[in-house]
């Protein structure tokens, strides 16, 4: 545990600071209006509540109702007024607030630059010297108001800031929390006049806001991922966290070389990773005349796609794998990318394979092919629509199946998910005070399954909803209780609010799964606000799994959260979730130790929040690229992509198709999944298994085939003709498990398949047992 390890002079020294030192949490939000204020409000009550001395200072209200009504009794210090070019501008009195000496100030527009002549020019020296006094502080920021993001906020959306702060500014904080807002809910509140005072109209465009809020997204995430980093070296771990992606692309002075770098880049930018590139050379000889040009233009190329470049001293071939793979596990890398070896069977004998080397050593990092086609296709980029888009004509007129599609589209019900990194964030509380926002407008909101768990802020949310009383059910003589789907279709309400959107319903019931409710609910043209863990998403049950230890049973398809109309993150920091699990706000006190040395602890909330915050940035990614692909953050792709996942029995088999999944939605692709049988007739088990691998494919939304072979030496050429016609661009395949003795007795199907495709990509994924931890 990291508070019982001993500390160094200097962390004791830094902690000795940080006691007579205030501190500050930070509200970042995409936009004015997303709620910063309101949040920080609110906190300040409930901090009023546990008899800490807190004042306001220099909020800005913007006459927004919500926000007004939040200031309620809190104490005021007043500001320092001033006018600039008739508009006015609020100062924190520091002589006021040193007089009154408070515990925890409130301010807003952490961006603000002070009134000529102040003691400080700006609020965030004014924070600094309040910190320094042992006050601490808690202020708002948006996302455009950062120096870095800024200027690409201005590239992307035309939005203006007169003064950026610093980019290492949050740095400073504590605690920085994201306040999400998706565009339609701020567009809604653009709509009823709730957002006075707000910037620039334009920004108020749906693709705008969402630019916006993916950077806020990136930015949280960033931020997160950097505190990973730091506890993982306290703690001693190595190797990749499972939260994010690191690609590496081996290369070398060679005309080949700038595709490798595209490609890679081309990677990293679709999972959202950082790029670095390596090249081995023997520094002792100098580069010829046509190998320092190729240096040059690859130099530069990483530079200009924001990659990191190094050399690395060439020692011998033997030693190339051992050495790049230090390399790699040094940098917590999850991805190497090379090109396809050019030996033949014997010479890779005879010399040794870098490719099969590193295959073979690497346990957490996936190795991936670049295709030869490269050299003849070049770069390929996917267009803004494709040629055999139907959408690409407006006034093409529509076949009775596609009108009566657009008809079912308006008249289901609209899907909203609150999507959390963990249990206690605040997604029923909050979906339950969105639900009573919506009876203040006159809705018919109505709950049809809640989960309090006995939380008294949580019930305190109830107010005015009805509740629809649940169905009971015996099952194995006990009474159990499921949400009444049919009651709620026959009383029809606009909006019905449905908690834990991943739980398995009782043996019987109506529907297996809540989802699947919740899906006959939308149909019923049923609005429908729910909520969602992360680590129920049935494609990142691997990643929860490398990062917690656990496997998590009851998941929901991707597809459910594609169709939602909007998803909503609930952040909080891993600090302040483990304080409520401490006050027993999460669950009963005879839990809350074990949940505090398990699930809940620091490393995993930290991993598992990176991990939503990316998730939900890549959601906001694709719905911009549905809207206008040159909004994209992560830019375009290449052209039509078709991926081709090839699966054996063994228990690596869903890990892969769950990766393969993940790698076609990215790409936009179409994906299928292979198994090959070799021998008589398939046994009864094996069928089980193989129909469960079905399953699993079929909920994601690929296709599954069995193919025949005679013998296991066919395997490899049997896969590699269904990929043909499926004219699949890239293969996803396992690591051969088998002993080195075994694959020169037997032959490897691995190296058979790399060896007959070397016109795909190939992505072989990595070996990963959880039980050997992170």
């Amino acid at each position: 545990m990291e508070e019982f390890r001993r500390k160094t002079p200097e962390e004791l020294l830094a902690s000795i600071l940080r006691l007579r030192r205030g501190t500050l949490k930070v509200y970042v939000g995409p936009v004015s209006g997303s709620g910063k204020t309101y949040h920080m409000l609110r906190e300040g009550h409930e901090l009023r509540k546990m008899g800490i001395d807190v004042v306001i200072c220099a909020v800005s209200t913007l006459q927004r109702p919500e926000t007004i009504e939040q200031l309620g009794d809190l104490e005021r210090v007043p500001s320092l007024r001033w006018r600039n070019n008739g508009a006015e501008y609020k100062d924190l009195n520091l002589d006021a607030l040193l007089a009154c000496n408070p515990e925890v100030v409130l301010v807003d527009d952490l961006a603000h630059r002070n009134r000529p002549g102040a003691r400080f020019p700006t609020r965030l020296e004014d924070i600094r010297f309040l910190l320094g006094l042992g006050i601490s502080v808690i202020t708002t920021v948006n996302v455009y108001e950062l120096a870095g993001y800024t200027e690409l906020a201005h590239k992307l959306t035309g939005v203006e800031v007169n003064y950026s702060l610093p980019s290492d500014t949050l740095e400073l904080a504590d605690e920085v929390r994201l306040i999400d807002v998706t565009p339609e809910t701020l567009l809604t509140r653009l709509a009823e006049g709730r957002l006075k005072g707000s910037p620039d109209p334009a920004v108020f465009q749906r693709g705008n806001l969402g630019v916006l809020r993916e950077l806020a997204l990136r930015l949280v995430a960033d931020g997160v991922h950097e505190s990973l980093r730091v506890y993982r070296e306290r703690q001693g771990l190595t190797g990749p966290s499972g939260a994010a992606e690191r690609i590496l692309v081996s290369t070398q002075y060679h005309w080949n070389g700038s595709i490798y770098v595209r490609r890679g880049q081309q990677i990293a930018k679709r999972l959202n990773g950082e790029l670095m590139v390596v090249t081995f050379r023997r520094m002792r000889w100098p580069l010829s005349w046509e190998a320092a040009a190729f240096r040059q233009s690859m130099v530069q190329l990483v530079d200009k796609i924001g990659g990191a470049f190094e050399e690395l001293p060439f020692k011998s071939r033997r030693s190339l794998a051992a050495d790049l793979l230090r390399y790699a596990a040094e940098r917590r890398v999850t991805r190497i990318v090379m090109g396809h070896t050019k030996h033949t069977r014997w010479q890779e004998l005879w010399q040794g394979s870098v490719v099969n080397t590193i295959m073979k050593a690497s346990k957490h990092i996936d190795v991936f092919l670049v295709a030869d086609r490269a050299e003849h296709e070049g770069e390929r980029i996917l267009p803004a629509r494709l040629a055999t888009d139907p959408e690409g004509d407006g006034y093409r007129r529509l076949g009775e199946v596609e009108v009566e599609a657009r008809i079912g589209q308006i008249r289901r019900g609209r899907l909203k998910v609150y999507l959390g990194a963990a249990p206690g964030v605040g997604k029923t509380y909050t979906m339950l005070r969105e639900g009573n926002d919506g009876l203040v407008k006159g809705i018919d909101v109505q709950i049809g399954l809640l989960e309090t768990h006995n939380r008294k802020e949580t019930i305190a949310q109830i107010g005015r909803l009805e509740v629809i009383p649940r169905k009971r059910t015996v099952y194995q003589g006990v009474m159990l209780e499921e949400m009444d789907t049919e009651t709620i279709v026959s009383k029809h309400p606009e909006v019905v609010l449905v908690d834990e959107l991943a739980h398995t319903n009782v043996p019987g019931s109506r529907h297996s799964k809540r989802y699947e409710d919740v899906l006959e609910l939308l149909e019923a043209g049923i609005s429908v606000i729910t909520t969602l863990n992360v680590q129920h998403l049935e494609s990142l049950n691997d990643a929860v799994e490398h990062i917690t230890g656990i496997r998590v049973r009851e998941t929901v398809p991707d597809r459910v959260l594609q169709l939602a109309d909007e998803v909503q993150l609930v952040d909080v920091a891993p600090e302040a979730l483990r304080q409520r699990m401490r006050d027993g706000k999460i669950y009963a006190n005879a839990k809350v130790e074990q949940a505090l040395s398990h699930f809940f602890q620091v490393g995993n909330l930290i991993a598992l929040r990176e991990l939503a915050l990316r998730e939900i940035a890549d959601d906001v990614d694709e719905r911009l690229e549905s809207l206008e692909r040159t909004s994209s953050l992560r830019g375009p792709w290449r052209r039509l992509e078709s991926i081709f996942i090839c699966v054996s029995d063994s228990p690596h088999a869903e890990r892969l198709i769950r990766r393969g999944f993940r790698t076609a939605y990215r790409l936009k692709a179409a994906w299928h999944v292979q198994y090959v049988h070799v021998g008589p007739a398939i046994a009864e088990e094996l069928r089980r298994r193989l129909d469960a691998l079905e399953r699993l494919t079929v909920s994601l939304g690929g296709t599954f085939g069995i193919a025949q072979a005679r013998h296991a030496g066919m395997i490899a050429d049997v896969l590699a003709a269904k990929a043909e016609e499926a004219g699949a661009t890239q293969l996803v395949i396992g690591q051969d498990k088998r002993s080195r003795w075994r694959q020169l007795r037997q032959g490897s199907v691995v190296q058979r398949l790399i060896r007959r495709s070397r016109q795909r990509d190939v992505l072989i994924v990595a070996d990963f047992d959880p039980r050997n931890g992170l």
